[in-house]
């Protein structure tokens, strides 16, 4: 079959490889898309420290089930239409115990563990149909469309956590894919006011058809000073980091309203800037929370808003390409030339 595989950073292409054999407690997936995310693209860039090289990424799957194994005993059937996250929890933790999945401690992932979706099919383990985050696809839906419900499961909880709700004024930092969506999303939990801040112009632009109500280019502007403007001097009800800068999660801090939020959904590259935040936390009653990876309730939230159109996914795709076409795919999107950009294997 033919596969993406990443022998060493910057160096990885479409191959043929063999086509993985059914588990024998799991299943077999025709792939039918697998986006491309802001983690492969560093993975092809410069490596990952829980993936072994060479090796098949992608973990942003929808697929049919092509093969079930002969001692699976589940639901699924030949034929059926998956939404396959990465996520497989230990189950055993204190968190799974307590059903905070979000929270496990001991969690794998496909595309690191096991392959992943760059490939024409991919292999689901036992424990990834025990314990993972696979669910059908709603009728109707889009496979390349639902290959969003990924990042956008992350977003969820993020919001989830954050708190955002009616009237609120959110601030994203990041005018990305991820920054994108949490802009839907915040509109459809009934934000009346989202301001995104970017340092890229032409990532602003491309920001600018999911509606945000204000759009702060920072290479020019002050990002605090701004939204203390057109907030009337209250600053933000929750200000959501999606990029990695430090400076960032400080500014964060700074344009927040007092006893208000910031959630910190973008992991940072480096120490964020010491001293003043403390202070910033401690005389504004600030509430600081962070997230990372999803619960499966998240994820199954992310499919209907998917299906129901709440979030419209469809407009984040700015390519759509077969597989065969990776290596151009990938250029484009680390050249920052894309918003998302989704590989396609076939039909269902």
């Amino acid at each position: 079959m033919k596969a993406v595989l990443i022998r060493a950073p910057g160096d990885y292409g479409v191959v043929e490889i063999d086509k993985p054999a059914c588990p024998s407690g799991g299943v077999l997936v025709k792939v039918l898309a697998c986006g491309l995310c802001g983690c492969d693209l560093r993975t092809l860039r410069s490596g990952h420290h829980r993936v072994k090289l060479p090796f098949v990424v992608g973990h942003e799957i929808s697929g049919t089930v092509a093969e079930v194994g002969a001692s699976y005993h589940g639901s699924w059937k030949v034929g059926e239409a998956l939404s396959v996250a990465p996520l497989v929890y230990c189950g055993t933790c204190e968190f799974c115990v307590e059903g905070r999945f979000e929270l496990c401690s001991g969690y794998l992932e496909i595309a690191q563990k096991w392959p992943g979706g760059f490939a024409e099919y991919v292999a689901i383990p036992a424990e990834a149909v025990a314990r993972g985050t696979i669910r059908r696809l709603p009728p109707g839906l889009d496979p390349v469309v639902a290959t969003v419900a990924e990042p956008l499961s992350s977003c969820v909880h993020a919001q989830e956590t954050g708190a955002v709700g009616l009237g609120d004024t959110v601030v994203v930092l990041g005018g990305g894919p991820v920054g994108c969506i949490h802009v839907m999303l915040a509109h459809a939990r009934g934000a009346s006011r989202v301001i995104v801040g970017d340092v890229s112009a032409e990532r602003l632009a491309l920001c600018e058809r999911f509606g945000p109500e204000h759009l702060v280019d920072i290479s020019r502007d002050d990002p605090v000073a701004t939204v203390k403007k057109l907030t009337g001097g209250r600053g933000a009800d929750v200000v959501i980091t999606a990029n990695p800068v430090p400076q960032s999660q400080v500014q964060a801090l700074e344009m927040a309203r007092r006893a208000h939020g910031c959630c910190c959904s973008g992991t940072s590259a480096g120490e964020s800037l010491p001293g003043r935040e403390h202070n910033l936390i401690h005389y504004n009653a600030l509430h600081v929370m962070g997230t990372t990876i999803f619960a499966p309730r998240h994820h199954g939230q992310a499919l209907e808003l998917l299906a129901s159109g709440r979030v419209d996914a469809a407009r984040l795709i700015t390519h759509r390409l077969p597989l065969a076409d990776f290596v151009a795919g990938a250029k484009t999107a680390l050249e920052g030339k894309a918003l998302k950009v989704v590989f396609t294997g076939g039909e269902p």
